[in-house]
């Protein structure tokens, strides 16, 4: 019995120690090394103050700030405890009243807007915490965030411009723009 137990021990002590702490200790160097930015938490940090993540998606609500993807976890504010979809259908009646309200919402607060409305600005996405919006829906507030700046839309637009990502590697995703550093760029411009 003693040769099937000290064995048995020894294996559990050595993979504990691998899998529990050299594995972890080993991933998070490297992360830290390749992408220390996201290893960090992509916080966006003002003197020692956290503004916020930049892969959690923040609420704006005010007319003078472009405005993020819906979260799917409304009423309640984006936050990542309360991720989640809604795991509503495409023809659910609650579903279809909380995107034509969006839609009605939009439209009173863009009344100079004909065109279509992008997706991404009725609609949550799967997680409902997004920080990105597609650089349409960031193209379709630039008139109602110049007006209420009372800066130029040469401005603003130009902002956008320099604020949209590529897809990574050039092969993955698509174009986007990040909500919270497209307004916190605005917010620099007014300094």
């Amino acid at each position: 019995m003693k040769n099937l137990i000290r064995p048995a021990i020894t294996l559990f002590i050595l993979i504990s120690l691998v899998t529990g702490l050299l594995y972890p200790l080993a991933v998070t160097g490297i992360a830290q090394i390749a992408f220390p930015e996201q290893a960090a938490g992509s916080l966006l940090k003002r003197g020692d103050e956290i503004i916020g993540s930049t892969l959690i998606g923040q609420s704006f609500s005010g007319s003078t700030y472009f405005w993020s993807r819906p979260s799917a976890t409304s009423p309640m504010p984006y936050n990542a405890s309360n991720s989640g979809g809604s795991n509503l259908g495409p023809t659910n009646p609650a579903l279809i009243e909380a995107v034509n309200e969006r839609i009605k919402n939009l439209r009173a607060n863009h009344p100079e807007k004909e065109e279509k409305i992008p997706t991404d600005l009725v609609t949550a996405s799967a997680s409902g915490l997004d920080s990105h919006i597609s650089p349409a829906a960031a193209y379709y507030q630039i008139e109602r965030v110049a007006a209420a700046r009372n800066t130029d839309t040469a401005i603003v637009k130009s902002l956008v411009d320099r604020s949209i990502e590529t897809p990574q590697w050039g092969l993955l995703g698509d174009s986007r723009v990040n909500v919270l550093r497209l307004n916190l760029a605005l917010d620099a411009l007014e300094k």
